[in-house]
């Protein structure tokens, strides 16, 4: 499962723990061979479960590439501009590295079934796919961060460029930082009974479970834990304030960047917003991280009580998420009503318009 959640599928580590435990080994060569095996010893395959999340992970793949090449065409062509675009744009780019990278990767290797690419390929593309999936978490928070200081202190709006640039830059450079280890840590390993099968995976990188499950859990803490703690703190805090606000609209301070008449939409549709930011990547992603923390723990408990099947719908759910980011911020913008007008007229580029309202009002 371990490969599963950061490169591909778990089902393989079946075969390869057997070989660790039953055969000898030569982890230089990464071969194994194997003189006495159980007759009830199979490679893996191509299940219908595996070809079902290949058709739905195409399907996502297509999706998230008109609606993320519709953001950063609607943003780079914006004439408006707003820092609020700058952090778009990097999400975008994000989001393109797991459509472009995560998801095709892992389509292939469920056809293929065995690690067909070599060593280096095996090493360069687990570094790339969590560093895709560490951009798109980290680059969350970053927008999280900057709508938390908008909201409780709009005053300092002429600072925020500069202070986005920065946590742009520690955000993509710990993304890449935290994904080298994948570099050292992968690599190819051939069994040569009951056939020739080599597999792209972290087995004898570590010299005892301990070691994995330290680096599983630095990894699930960065990955996961980490920005949905940083994001529940921080879109409670907007809503905490913009509670504040709403309860104190006879407040003697005014609002210099909303008018009156805008106030309390304007509260609402970012906390309704925030909600959403939040959940979506709760919804999405929790149930897989917890399957991983199963198995890390329990992995013995975990055999034979979920299938294959499960582990699929959930990776896949987490993969949708991606596909959900253009279009949250576009459901929830001031232009929302006149834009929607719009795109019922224009039912075939229905994914460009959701992304433009966001757009419309940076």
């Amino acid at each position: 499962f371990y490969t599963d959640l950061q490169s591909s599928n778990f089902l393989y580590f079946s075969i390869l723990d057997f070989c660790a435990l039953n055969a000898s080994c030569d982890w230089s060569s990464s071969r194994c061979n194997r003189t006495t095996v159980d007759s009830a010893l199979q490679l893996p395959t191509f299940t219908t479960a595996a070809k079902v999340r290949v058709i739905i992970t195409f399907i996502l793949c297509g999706i998230s590439t008109i609606c993320n090449l519709a953001a950063l065409w609607a943003a780079n062509s914006h004439k408006r501009n707003s820092h609020v675009r700058v952090l778009i744009i990097n999400l975008t780019a994000a989001d393109l590295l797991v459509t472009f990278i995560v998801m095709p990767v892992d389509a292939v290797w469920n056809i293929t079934v065995q690690w067909l690419a070599g060593d280096l390929a095996c090493r360069v593309l687990m570094f790339l796919k969590l560093q895709a999936m560490y951009s798109c978490a980290f680059v969350t928070v970053v927008i999280s961060l900057d709508r938390q200081s908008a909201i409780l202190n709009p005053l300092a709006i002429n600072m925020a460029r500069r202070r986005n640039r920065v946590m742009l830059v520690v955000a993509w450079t710990l993304s890449t930082v935290f994904s080298v280890p994948q570099i050292f840590i992968f690599h190819n390993v051939t069994i040569t009974f009951p056939a020739e099968f080599t597999q792209c995976t972290t087995r004898g990188s570590f010299l005892t479970h301990w070691q994995e499950t330290a680096y599983n859990m630095f990894t699930f803490c960065c990955l996961f834990l980490l920005p949905l703690i940083i994001m529940i703190t921080v879109y409670t805090r907007i809503f905490i304030q913009i509670s504040k606000r709403m309860k104190g609209k006879s407040s003697r301070e005014p609002d210099w960047r909303c008018s009156q008449n805008n106030i309390p939409k304007a509260r609402m549709r970012t906390l309704k917003m925030s909600l959403v930011i939040v959940m979506c990547f709760i919804v999405c992603w929790t149930p897989y991280y917890l399957l991983g923390l199963w198995y890390w723990f329990f992995p013995d408990d975990l055999e034979g009580k979920v299938s294959h099947s499960l582990t699929h719908i959930l990776f896949i759910f987490g993969l949708f998420n991606t596909c959900m980011d253009p279009i949250i911020y576009g459901l929830f913008t001031v232009r929302f009503k006149g834009l929607r007008k719009h795109c019922h007229t224009q039912l075939t580029n229905i994914s460009l318009c959701l992304v433009l309202m966001f757009f419309l009002n940076l």
